[in-house]
């Protein structure tokens, strides 16, 4: 076992062991802990680099918020005596993730709102969601932080249509400034929550953009902050070995280094869904300048020979949960198989403040380790730029399907080459079970990591990493047509319309990179349509 900060175990092959040391000991040497905590944004770059030095307000955030629980608490307690029953999230990204993580994770206390999360514009999933609530007792969290985002608002003209613009049923998370606190103010909503804007959407879990949604549901504010402020003080311990966060970034940065880039995670309930919010946090930070980490959220376990020497596995282990061996057993093949283990202790849904503001801090050493600014993302707007050229045209491009040779020659990649599946359909339970079943078939038979990623929400998540990253992944998406449109209140498109170009514009921007993209329509039940996929590969 090699040596790691308290709350962690880690086995990691002896062939690293030399690199790793040297790596930490750069750590203290350079201090990275303290000028992290003291802002210091030479740590990541030169002075003055744009998107550092305004973009560390993720740091002490929890504190912030910690002092306004019972502010927060009373104002969806008051939601809830106003006779609403459900909240629905409207976000993207950064403004949905953490919320989907929380709902998924803490459930719904007896005194909170249901919550529902949209952050798709599939209109078989905007029509799902209102078909999920009554539209007379739901509260609506427009979550944007520039206020701008196109999904977002198109959500909200929407639902705003179909309340009859009722602003007691709104409210806004967002920055100051925006034209979203302005149209918010003008419309009378129950209220604009105006975040820190020194916070990057991708570490704003403990700021409004999260914690409003987690106050709603009736999540343990004070649990779920406190954790992170119990870690405070190891996070600035100086020395990499006491320090969990400079620990981890080192450790994870150098072994990617080495090629060990496929950040896979195991994780115990009830916080299983955690992935989802950490693999936009990785993979956006880290997935720039032809490097960074490719988190692999969701991906079932397989035999140790189905994994390639391209991965390294993090567990967040709750031992208290019936079963924890049977994950462990797993767990420990894959240490005898020589793949590298990092083990880290979790104790349920009020213990994410703490895992995330963890993950939040050793992503950016992961920045540190690999020299790139983990704060900015610039390669997400070539996607948003190429939507709008297919939207500007009168019809959308001709992109035809894959053929069976085609796709036989996609899934002829190996090690280190990855296999990302990107699915324009409604989110359903019974898609996930098929698409779970698919990635561990494509896995077992070339040993490549396997994602999988809704459109367009995976565009504000693993989509920097697809055109900024390693230049290695391999792209397969499902496209499936809703039953019935939606049109869009005050826009001359539909959902599907927007959904459409938003598939179109980033297959085209794979393929203008040189990486191979292809496409499959789902017709019909997308259930079925992707069993049979599966079944003739």
């Amino acid at each position: 076992m090699t040596t790691a900060p308290a709350g962690v175990t880690a086995s990691i092959p002896g062939r690293y062991e030399a690199t790793i040391a040297a790596r930490l000991r750069r750590a203290a040497t350079d201090r990275v802990a303290e000028r992290a905590w003291a802002k210091d944004d030479t740590l990541w770059g030169p002075a003055g680099q744009p998107e550092v030095a305004d973009r560390l307000g993720w740091l002490d955030v929890h504190d912030r918020l910690l002092a306004e629980v019972d502010d927060l608490t009373a104002f969806a307690r008051q939601a809830h005596a106003d006779g609403l029953r459900e909240a629905v999230v409207l976000g993207m990204g950064g403004s949905s993730l953490a919320p989907e993580v929380f709902r998924r994770s803490f459930g719904t206390h007896a005194e909170g709102l249901i919550l529902h999360v949209l952050d798709s514009t599939d209109a078989d999933a905007v029509a799902d969601t209102e078909a999920a609530i009554d539209l007379e007792t739901a509260l609506f969290v427009v979550s944007s932080k520039s206020g701008g985002t196109i999904e977002t608002l198109s959500a909200f003209h929407y639902f705003w249509e179909r309340t009859g613009g009722n602003g007691a049923q709104f409210v806004a998370v967002t920055d100051p400034g925006t034209s979203l606190e302005q149209l918010g103010t003008e419309r009378g909503f129950r209220r604009v929550f105006v975040n820190d804007p020194n916070i990057g959407g991708r570490y704003s879990a403990l700021s409004y953009f999260g914690i409003v949604p987690a106050a709603l549901l009736g999540a343990d504010l004070r649990a779920l902050l406190g954790g992170a402020h119990d870690l405070e003080a190891s996070l600035q311990q100086p020395d990499p070995a006491q320090n969990p966060g400079v620990w981890l970034g080192a450790v994870l940065g150098e072994l990617s280094l080495h090629g060990r880039d496929k950040l896979t995670f195991v994780v115990d309930p009830p916080i299983e869904s955690f992935g989802l919010w950490v693999e936009q946090l990785v993979a956006e930070s880290t997935g720039k300048h032809g490097m960074g980490l490719l988190p692999v959220a969701d991906e079932p376990l397989g035999a140790p020979e189905a994994y390639g020497v391209d991965r390294v596995f993090v567990h967040l282990h709750d031992g208290r949960r019936a079963g924890a061996a049977d994950g462990d057993a797993v767990v420990a093949r894959l240490i005898d198989a020589d793949q590298p283990v990092i083990t880290i202790a979790a104790h349920g849904a009020p213990d994410l403040g703490r895992i995330m503001l963890l993950f939040e801090f050793a992503t950016a050493v992961v920045g540190w380790t690999l020299a790139i600014n983990p704060f900015d993302q610039p390669n997400v707007q070539s996607a948003k730029d190429k939507t709008k050229e297919v939207l500007a045209l009168d019809a959308p491009p001709d992109i035809p399907e894959a053929d069976a040779a085609a796709l036989k020659k996609l899934l002829g990649g190996h090690p280190p080459e990855y296999f990302a599946i990107q699915g324009y359909v409604a989110p359903e339970e019974e898609f996930d079970g098929e698409l779970a079943e698919l990635r561990a078939l494509v896995r077992d038979r070339t040993t490549m990591a396997t994602t999988f990623g809704y459109g367009p929400r995976y565009l504000h998540s693993t989509g920097q990493l697809h055109k900024g990253g390693p230049p290695v992944g391999r792209f397969l998406q499902l496209l499936h047509e809703a039953g019935t449109d939606i049109p869009i209140p005050g826009e001359s498109f539909t959902f599907e319309t927007l959904k459409r170009a938003q598939a179109d514009g980033d297959l085209l921007v794979l393929r203008d990179l040189g990486l191979p993209a292809e496409r499959l329509v789902l017709r019909g039940d997308p259930v079925a349509a992707l069993r049979q996929i599966k079944e003739n590969l």
